[in-house]
């Protein structure tokens, strides 16, 4: 462990951000998108005492990166010189795109500063992120969402083999929204004669249908034993959701769209869904996800990540109704020293801060202008 470094006061120099192209193992193939390569921005958040805060963002789109980046930019001259507080920070680059927003592009780039300024802190005192948060270094349980996209049926179960042995996994994601039901059920029933009984699966239709086939669809599979059926219908169809969650067994799980603590608090208000599992770069970074976290907890609503692995695990360490972490390796290839996922957890190294140390030889043979 390293020796840990009290009250250190850190001032906020500069940011510099880079966009990576990624290749992806298993490519997306969902109903509304097939996505080979995976756009990864680097964040760095230099302060004048030495210490360096590191995150990513993951914007989907390789075209998004350019816009990301000139957001981080603007951000990072906006902040030149105040301390690395991250509520004060956070607090400040959300008010600065008061007229334009807080959803979108700029809200994203606001939740990349805050996971690199929560980093540098916890870096600066010489502790996990999760220890800085008032939690503690310990495994969190995680399920492997790393493929079973919409490929044939009897792929898919293989591959639900070889998910399952990459960390000893007792949940997979499966997706659905085939052209035809039956296609769907097919897939379903042949992962679910691979991996057994005992094996949490989730199913994910990715925003896939609409209401009337979200009906017909969800009440097909609903007695099929699933932990939850995630994102049937667009993100924002409360009252679509609302209708599910009445009518379905199984719990509806939405969150990845939410944009800031508010969204999260409308969708539990409108009875909506009963999981959550906000995304970082729009719940808000370390700073949004606590305060989302908080009204989930106080609703007793099961709270699971999506993306940023690492990050997500500091902060289930710390949040009171905590569920599931999502498993995704995909930023793996420029990490000096990927997290490990053993006996279906991942584990948190007992490193300052959340740990992320960029392979530079991996940065530059990814690198987009």
């Amino acid at each position: 462990m390293t020796d840990r470094v009290p009250d250190v006061r850190l001032t906020f120099r500069g940011l510099t951000a880079r966009p990576v192209l990624l290749p992806l193992e298993r490519p997306v193939v969902a109903r509304i998108a097939t996505i080979t390569e995976w756009p990864i921005v680097l964040i760095d958040l230099e302060t004048e005492e030495g210490v360096v805060g590191r995150s990513y963002l993951e914007p989907y789109i390789p075209k998004a990166m350019r816009y990301v980046v000139s957001a981080l930019q603007d951000l990072g001259e906006l902040l030149r010189g105040r301390p690395v507080v991250p509520v004060d920070l956070y607090t400040a680059a959300r008010k600065s795109l008061h007229f334009v927003g807080y959803e979108g592009l700029s809200a994203i780039a606001v939740s990349g500063v805050d996971m690199a300024a929560w980093d540098a802190l916890a870096r600066g005192a010489g502790r996990p992120l999760c220890e800085l948060l008032g939690g503690s270094v310990a495994p969190v349980r995680a399920y492997n969402s790393n493929g079973l996209w919409l490929h044939e049926s009897a792929a898919v179960a293989e591959e639900a083999l070889a998910l399952r042995e990459e960390g000893g996994f007792e949940g997979l994601k499966l997706r659905l929204g085939r052209t035809r039901l039956g296609d769907d059920l097919a897939a379903l029933e042949a992962v679910r004669r691979a991996v057994g009984g005992d094996m949490r699966l989730m199913v994910d239709f990715n925003q896939g249908l609409d209401q009337a086939e979200a009906i017909e669809r969800c009440h097909a599979i609903d007695g099929h034993g699933l932990t939850w059926i995630e994102e049937p219908v667009v993100y924002d169809d409360l009252d679509g959701y609302r209708r599910l969650a009445a009518e379905l067994d199984t719990p509806i799980q939405i969150g990845e769209n939410f944009y800031g603590p508010r969204a999260l608090y409308r969708a539990l208000q409108a009875q909506a869904c009963d999981y959550v599992m906000p995304d970082f770069m729009r719940i808000g970074g370390v700073t949004g996800w606590l305060r989302a976290a908080a009204i989930a907890g106080a609703a007793g609503v099961p709270v699971s990540t999506h993306l940023y692995p690492e990050v997500a695990a500091h902060v289930m360490r710390v949040t009171e109704t905590a569920h599931w972490l999502e498993w995704q390796n995909w930023a793996d290839p420029i990490l000096q020293q990927p997290y490990t996922v053993t006996g279906g957890q991942l584990h948190i190294p007992d490193t300052p801060g959340v740990g992320l140390e960029w392979d530079e030889a991996a940065v530059a043979a990814y690198s987009v202008a």
